[in-house]
């Protein structure tokens, strides 16, 4: 790597938001993998083609004083392979609270590592429906199709978040209640005016600590990320901040410097049946496409919540192992599901085993989709010794960050995209069952109703 420097390295806040950002580097002709963990020089060597890493993590769950453990070190570790730009990747709609997934957090880390006074973040992702404008945040129900457009305040899904419920939409005040440092922005009149327009302005904003940038369209991405190329220095990385807008703009300037070519996925790839959908979701998107691919003839094995009682749990995975190894050999395609929907008895009764249990009110969240998540892991892990699975379909951010380590996953490569921020990739790991798996990690704001049916044929969503 001495003599080709990374364009880019990435750390993903969660596991279907990491996907999002390969995604679009990779549309962008920019060869990317995103490992599991944060690759050392050695990992470089393995593959020197690549021009960009992303590593998934796990930081919207985490708690400040666990960034400082946690997530500290890899930006560390990835700042040390000097890429030109080092970017903190957040979910498109800023999920994040003073207390779990603290981006305030995390911009202070980020630009102490890097050694920045200024740390600029870009949360619109207008190609996943998500716009800023005057410092506001306005988001889509859904990423694709027709969605009705709200206030993230005044959003539907997103205001009853089950961890980070959004109370603001100026993402200015929310960001204040996370960090001491002072915010400014870039207004959506400054980014549509140019770079020139840019430059100044941030300029007369040096003494702010974070500023925002507006971005309402594609045209504002290419004018952000003219400006970000702008700012490389060949011994410094630059540490920005935000949703995959981030990589949608930096894109279009190296392609307009002909860094890089775009590229496109013409070719489909062959439908996979069964396919074997994995859900720990409890977004209503994806209540919707469960009931959706259910009415398509999918067949339903509901994880009870006991599940998670030590005491019993490996009787529970036996009997679930066994309901879906059945429903599979059949030929049917197949979903697990931790709840359908926001308001399924299994998540207050899956609350009260694990308050039973000890665990604390403040670390519920994040012990559920831990201790799920691996769960997950250890029932796919049984399934594949019995039946030979070409695809899954993986549903919630933070259950499948879980069950994909459970599974022993080094790395992916994407194949091809599905839906917008949600492409099919496939495994790189050591274990020959899942080398070369095709895997699609969706977020719970992701895709129309009949998203799983698009990734069972392997068809892009409209």
């Amino acid at each position: 790597m001495e003599n080709k420097r990374l364009l880019l390295a990435y750390y993903g806040d969660d596991f279907t938001g990491s996907t999002d950002a390969l995604e679009f580097l990779t549309l962008a002709g920019v060869k990317t993998m995103l490992f599991l963990r944060a690759p050392t020089a050695e990992d470089l060597d393995k593959h020197p083609s690549l021009q960009a890493i992303g590593v998934a993590g796990t930081s919207r769950s985490l708690s400040p004083e666990e960034m400082e453990t946690q997530l500290k070190p890899v930006l560390q570790k990835l700042q040390a392979l000097n890429p030109a730009q080092l970017h903190y990747k957040v979910c498109s709609t800023f999920d994040s609270a003073p207390h779990v997934g603290n981006i305030g957090k995390a911009i202070e880390i980020g630009s102490t590592v890097c050694g920045q006074a200024q740390t600029f973040v870009i949360p619109a992702a207008p190609h996943l429906g998500r716009y800023c404008v005057f410092g506001n945040l306005f988001a889509k129900m859904g990423t694709s199709g027709d969605g009705e457009i709200y206030r993230l305040d005044r959003h539907p899904s997103m205001q009853k978040h089950p961890v980070t419920p959004a109370s603001e939409s100026d993402l200015r005040q929310h960001l204040q209640q996370q960090t001491p440092l002072k915010i400014g922005l870039v207004n959506l009149t400054n980014i549509e005016a140019g770079l020139q327009s840019i430059t100044k302005t941030v300029e007369e904003n040096k003494d702010q600590q974070i500023l925002f940038f507006d971005a309402f369209n594609a045209t504002h991405l290419a004018n952000i990320g003219e400006y970000l190329h702008q700012q490389e220095q060949p011994d410094k990385t630059l540490f920005t901040v935000g949703s995959s807008g981030v990589e949608v703009a930096l894109g279009e300037a190296w392609s307009t410097k002909s860094i890089t070519k775009k590229t496109s996925f013409a070719t489909k790839v062959q439908g996979a049946n069964p396919l074997l959908v994995i859900s720990g979701s409890c977004s209503p998107i994806t209540a919707a496409q469960i009931k959706f691919a259910m009415q398509q003839g999918f067949a339903e094995v509901a994880l009870p919540s006991d599940i998670l009682d030590k005491n019993h749990q490996d009787e529970f995975i036996l009997k679930i192992t066994r309901e879906v190894v059945h429903q599979l050999k059949a030929n049917k395609d197949t979903i697990i599901h931790t709840s359908l929907g926001p308001d399924d008895p299994r998540i207050k009764a899956t609350e009260a085993l694990l308050a039973k249990s000890g665990v604390a009110s403040k670390n519920i969240q994040k012990e559920s989709s831990k201790r799920l998540g691996k769960v997950l892991g250890q029932i796919i892990q049984i399934v594949l010794k019995e039946v030979n699975l070409k695809r899954i379909l993986f549903a919630g951010g933070d259950t499948s960050s879980y069950a994909a380590s459970e599974l022993g996953i080094y790395a992916l490569e994407m194949l091809t995209p599905i839906a917008p921020g949600a492409p099919l990739c496939g495994a790189v790991a050591e274990n020959s069952l899942i080398n070369g798996l095709e895997l699609n990690f969706k977020g719970g704001q992701v895709g129309a109703p009949d998203y799983f049916i698009n990734v069972l044929n392997g068809e892009k969503t409209k």
